[in-house]
C-alpha cells in the first residue's frame, strides 16, 4: 500500500499536510555546515513567497503575519533546497544564512542552549549584540 505524500500528483502545496491552523513546521538548516538554525512555521502563502523570492518567508504566529527572515536584521536566508518529509507534514529548508546569524539573540543558531545537569546553559557565543542588529528598543 502506497501512502500519499509530497510526491503525489496533486498541486505541490496540496500534497502537504497542513495543521488545523493551516501551518506546517519548518526546520531550517545551513546548507554548508548542516547545522540546524531554526524551527519556524509556514502557511501556504509564506511557502509560495519563499519559492517565489528564493528567500525564507515564514508565518509569524506571534505577529500573525508573513515574516521574511532578515527583514529587520539583514540576516536573510537564501534558499538552496526545500524538502518535505515522508509524511508531508514537515519541511526542511537548506539555506545560505546571510551574515552567519539566524537567531534574534545574535547567535548562529536558535538552538544555542544545551541541557547540562538539569539546567539549560547557553553554549554558543553571541556573534553580534541584538542592540547592534536591531537598535535600542
Amino acid at each position: 500500500m502506497s501512502a500519499a505524500g509530497p510526491d503525489d500528483r496533486r498541486p505541490w502545496p496540496d500534497a502537504l499536510k497542513w495543521d488545523e491552523n493551516g501551518l506546517i513546521p519548518v526546520i531550517t538548516q545551513d546548507a554548508a555546515s548542516g547545522r540546524v538554525l531554526t524551527l519556524a512555521w509556514m502557511n501556504r502563502e509564506s511557502l509560495r513567497e519563499t519559492v517565489s523570492r528564493g528567500r525564507a518567508v515564514y508565518w509569524s504566529r506571534s505577529r500573525q503575519r508573513l515574516w521574511e527572515k532578515g527583514e529587520e536584521s539583514g540576516h536573510f536566508q537564501k534558499i538552496r533546497a526545500i524538502r518535505a518529509d515522508c509524511d508531508g507534514d514537515a519541511l526542511l529548508l537548506s539555506v545560505e544564512q546571510v551574515g552567519g546569524i539566524a537567531c534574534h539573540t545574535g547567535r548562529e543558531s536558535c538552538f544555542f542552549r544545551e541541557l547540562r545537569n538539569e539546567r539549560w546553559i547557553p553554549v554558543d557565543p553571541v556573534l553580534k549584540s541584538p542592540r547592534e542588529i536591531y537598535g535600542s528598543s
